[in-house]
C-alpha cells in the first residue's frame, strides 16, 4: 500500500503475532532494523514492535538499549550516532524512517511503537512521546500505530493528547480496573504476570480491553496464551507462533 494517509483502508491480519523488534532471529537480521521490519511485514505478522529513544538533538531513533555503539543515545546527536552503522550496513533508523517504511506495501502489519523511558530525565520520555505522536499525525499513519511503554506517565500523556490512540502498558503493576480508569486500551504484560493473576485475563476481556503478552518464545507458552484467548502475543519467534496459530485454525474445536 503506497499511501501513508490515515484515511487509507488497512485490513490488518488477525494472526495474533507481534514480531518483537521485528522479525530478525531466523535470518539473523539486526534487531530494530528496517530489514527486520520488512521481514515482519513479509510474514504478514499482526504487528511489528520497535523501540523509540530520543537523541540529544531531539531526533527519535529506533534502538532498544539506552546505549548505541557504546554511546548514551540521549547524550549524543543523531549525526554523532549515525556514523556507526548496523551490522547489515543500515544507518541507525529514525522513527520517521520506520513509519514511512512500515506504511509502504503493508496492508497487514500494525506498527507497535514502544516509547522507552528516559535514563536522563523523566520529562525527556514524555517529550519523546509527544514528538512521536506529532510525527505519527504529520505522516497520517494514526490508524496503523499502537503505543506501548513501561512508563505509565508516557501512556497517560499520549491518551491525554489523543484519546483515540491505542495504548498498552508493559510493566504489569496496574490492575485492569486501574488501566480502564486511566483510559489505557489494554495490558501487554509478561506472561508470568498473567499466570500469577489469571483473574485479570477475564476482567480485561469483560471490559473489552486488549490482551497482549511478552516476550513469549516457547511453544507451550504460546499454546497456553492461545487457549486463554489472547488478542496478541509478542515473540522473538514469529514464524513459530504463526505455525501454532495455523495449526489451531485447522484443528476442530475441542480436539
Amino acid at each position: 500500500m503506497a499511501s501513508c494517509s490515515s484515511s487509507a483502508r488497512v485490513s490488518f491480519t488477525d494472526n495474533k503475532t507481534i514480531a518483537h523488534r521485528g522479525a530478525w532471529k531466523m535470518d539473523t537480521l539486526p534487531q530494530n532494523s528496517i530489514a527486520s521490519l520488512r521481514k515482519a511485514i513479509e510474514l504478514k505478522a499482526a504487528g511489528a514492535e520497535f523501540d523509540v529513544r530520543m537523541t540529544k538533538d531531539d531526533v527519535l531513533v529506533i534502538n532498544h538499549d539506552p546505549l548505541y555503539a557504546e554511546d548514551t543515545i540521549e547524550r549524543k546527536t543523531y549525526q554523532e550516532l549515525s556514523k556507526h552503522k548496523l551490522k547489515n550496513g543500515e544507518k541507525l533508523p529514525t522513527l520517521e524512517d520506520y513509519l514511512k517504511a512500515g506504511s509502504k506495501r503493508n496492508s497487514s502489519t500494525r506498527l507497535i511503537v514502544e516509547v522507552k523511558p528516559s535514563i536522563v530525565d523523566k520529562t525527556q520520555g514524555i517529550r519523546a512521546a509527544e514528538k512521536a505522536l506529532a510525527l505519527v499525525e504529520k505522516l497520517g499513519v494514526e490508524n496503523r500505530v499502537v503505543y506501548i511503554s513501561f512508563d505509565y506517565a508516557i501512556l497517560k500523556r499520549i491518551h491525554a493528547l489523543d484519546p483515540k490512540a491505542i495504548t498498552q502498558y508493559l510493566t504489569g503493576d496496574k490492575t485492569p480496573a486501574e488501566l480502564k480508569a486511566d483510559g489505557i486500551s489494554g495490558a501487554d504484560y509478561h506472561i508470568s504476570v498473567y499466570r500469577k493473576n489469571p483473574e485479570w485475563i477475564g476482567q480485561l476481556k469483560k471490559d473489552g480491553m486488549i490482551l497482549n503478552a511478552w516476550t513469549v518464545n516457547a511453544a507451550e507458552d504460546m499454546d497456553w496464551l492461545l487457549d486463554q484467548g489472547f488478542d496478541f502475543i509478542t515473540t522473538d519467534q514469529p514464524e513459530l507462533l504463526l505455525e501454532r496459530v495455523k495449526i489451531r485454525e485447522k484443528t476442530p474445536a475441542g480436539k
